[in-house]
């Protein structure tokens, strides 16, 4: 998770009298074929050889190609809390295409593929394609199968603010206070003079820099979260927060709130806070209330706990990819479930008209023109997307009557590396499904 330490520590005491030579472009990762964990029989045996383990203790788990086990497996690497289904409704419906392999784009960068080329681009573990309800499209790769869960990282949040407005919905909860009026723990942090809205959008002014490019010798405010979350082992001489809500009050403010969107998972963790104190109960008891146990989900989720037990909010939920379709389809069919209510009218438009695009940062691909709202992006078109690093996210086009759900390992975290071929993929295969219904 470091940068070169001892060069860094060079630039620190000024010891470099001349700029260092650039060093070479870094060779491109391995494929998806060559980082498969089957193949590179990552943690297989009893036990696994040593060169073939994945570990939390050393933060192997987070290096890549090992990443792309450890995200179908994060239950054996950290502790989680489950989230139950209820009762199975009986698997989706299925009217599978054997035409959408072949579809073909031009990605955003210009690259020419086809959609299943497209899958190995982008290291996708596992994609679902529904249309109109129905699975027409299905496949799964790497470490991934139909029954396992796989970790859906900042998906999380869209949930989180799926709960939120519809406690808005409710009346239990105004956007408009601010957040230390809802935890008087917050009230000294940079959350405390935040609305709830701000934070919502992510429009607070709180000093955090979730910068995913590697760290230097001082650990990071993105390091330091994961330590918290109990994601990383402390360093000997660690000083940091211990646990999630922790993490959130020690955060002070560097700006005014409400300026331009500015991505910090610390503000879903510090709203999911306000949550649980509304409704007296975890985030993952929530999400299991409302959505696990009432959409016949077919497996169980889960979320990562911190050494107290609190869940990671902002990014720690692991999910099966057909059910976190499901959840999708609930959302594109405006919050109901075979004629139950399960989101309010109301919730669901609010997601659906996302924050303002005034406030939204360009520079996200294929999203020109979009907007960040309720902890959902939106793009111009009217798509809403839950997004997670690596890969992970659910797009809802209620246009076109289609839900895509997709999990990956992608080496680079950030998505502005894979929305290049994302975004035009998704678009063509939605044109394609909406060519009259016909192949």
């Amino acid at each position: 998770m470091f940068r070169d330490v001892a060069f860094a520590a060079l630039l620190l005491t000024g010891a470099a009298q001349e700029p260092p030579p650039v060093p070479p472009a870094p060779p491109p990762p391995a494929s998806a074929a060559e980082t498969d964990p089957n193949r590179l029989m990552l943690m297989q045996d009893f036990p696994p050889p040593a060169e073939r383990q994945v570990r939390w203790d050393d933060r192997s788990m987070w290096r890549f190609p090992n990443t792309r086990w450890t995200f179908s497996h994060m239950r054996e690497l950290a502790p989680t809390v489950g989230i139950r289904r209820g009762p199975a409704a009986g698997p989706l419906p299925r009217a599978e295409r054997d035409d959408l392999d072949a579809v073909r784009f031009t990605a955003l960068d210009g690259r020419e593929m086809n959609w299943r080329d497209s899958l190995d681009v982008n290291y996708t573990d596992g994609i679902v394609v529904l249309h109109r309800g129905h699975v027409v499209y299905e496949r799964y790769l790497g470490a991934l199968g139909p029954e396992d869960q796989h970790m859906a990282f900042s998906v999380t949040k869209s949930f989180v603010g799926t709960l939120a407005e519809t406690l808005i919905a409710e009346g239990r909860l105004d956007p408009g206070r601010t957040i230390g009026s809802y935890v008087p723990e917050l009230a000294g942090s940079g959350f405390g003079d935040a609305t709830v809205r701000q934070a919502m959008d992510m429009r607070t002014g709180v000093a955090f820099d979730e910068s995913y490019v590697g760290m230097v010798a001082e650990i990071s405010d993105l390091t330091r979260m994961l330590i918290a979350a109990g994601w990383s082992p402390e360093p000997s001489d660690y000083w940091g927060p211990d646990g999630n809500h922790a993490f959130a009050a020690s955060l002070a403010k560097r700006g005014e709130h409400g300026g331009t969107f500015v991505y910090s998972t610390a503000n879903t963790s510090a709203l999911a806070w306000v949550l649980e104190r509304i409704t007296g109960q975890s985030i993952a008891a929530q999400i299991e209330a409302r959505y696990w146990s009432r959409l016949g989900m077919e497996q169980d989720a889960s979320l990562t706990v911190d050494r107290v037990g609190t869940g990671f909010a902002g990014g720690g939920m692991a999910a099966s990819l057909r059910d976190l379709a499901r959840f999708g389809e609930m959302i594109r069919l405006g919050g109901r479930w075979q004629g139950e209510e399960i989101v309010p009218p109301a919730a669901i438009r609010a997601i659906m008209r996302g924050g303002d695009p005034a406030a939204f940062i360009t520079g996200y691909p294929g999203m020109d023109g979009g907007a960040y709202g309720s902890q959902w992006w939106r793009r111009a078109g009217g798509q809403v997307m839950a997004i997670g690093i690596h890969g992970q996210g659910i797009y809802i086009d209620p246009a076109a009557e289609l839900v895509i759900a997709r999990f990956g390992s992608h080496p680079v975290a950030g998505n502005r590396a894979n929305h290049p071929v994302t975004v035009p993929a998704y678009e063509a295969i939605a044109a394609r499904l909406t060519q009259g219904g016909a192949r």
